[in-house]
């Protein structure tokens, strides 16, 4: 991706500002047990994370600062949801504790492997990891409002699971970190070509 360091102050920035900003009220939600504020400041960072990458899109307006501060939006999102899962919803969580400490595990080694080697936090922006971003979007969502799906949850969890293993490799592979990548498979077809 081309760097475009001329307009940092744009829409899907601001979009994820606010999610970033959002996040101290959603832990004020958790805080206070309010299940009904938490699905809804939750629901709004879920939604303005879909319109902040499709407005940088369609309008030409991602930028590396951009990528960087939407993955920074993405990890305190995510972080919010997981504890608010394990708030909210113990016995649930302990249920599938081997699956939510399998998910837990195989998203953050990437996080921490990419802090040490490269004093960042990745920001590829996978076409995995957006479809697992809507998965658990929705999962979170429609557990909430609508209760449990044995079925839903575990196609989560096994799109979840091979992202986070496309990140790791991604991040133990690559010389440095690039924003943007969509799929290993495509870094592998331009090797190739």
């Amino acid at each position: 991706m081309e760097t475009k360091k001329e307009n940092r102050w744009n829409v899907p920035n601001a979009l994820s500002a606010y999610r970033i900003l959002a996040l101290p009220f959603i832990s004020y939600a958790l805080l206070t047990a309010d299940r009904d504020l938490f699905i809804l400041l939750l629901s709004i960072n879920l939604i303005s994370d879909i319109l902040d990458g499709l407005i940088a899109r369609l309008f030409n307006l991602q930028t590396e600062f951009g990528a960087k501060i939407d993955s920074i939006a993405d990890i305190g999102t995510y972080l919010m949801a997981f504890i608010g899962m394990i708030t909210l919803e113990k016995g649930f969580v302990m249920a599938y504790k081997v699956e939510f400490i399998l998910l837990i595990a195989l998203w953050i080694v990437p996080q921490i492997y990419a802090l040490i080697r490269f004093k960042r936090f990745p920001s590829f922006h996978l076409w995995s990891y957006k479809l697992t971003g809507y998965l658990q979007g929705i999962f979170i969502f429609s557990y909430f409002i609508f209760g449990f799906n044995s079925f839903y949850f575990h196609l989560m969890l096994t799109v979840s699971y091979l992202a986070y293993l496309e990140e790791l490799v991604l991040v133990i592979i690559l010389p440095k970190l690039q924003s943007n990548l969509k799929s290993i498979f495509l870094i592998q077809l331009q090797k190739k070509a």
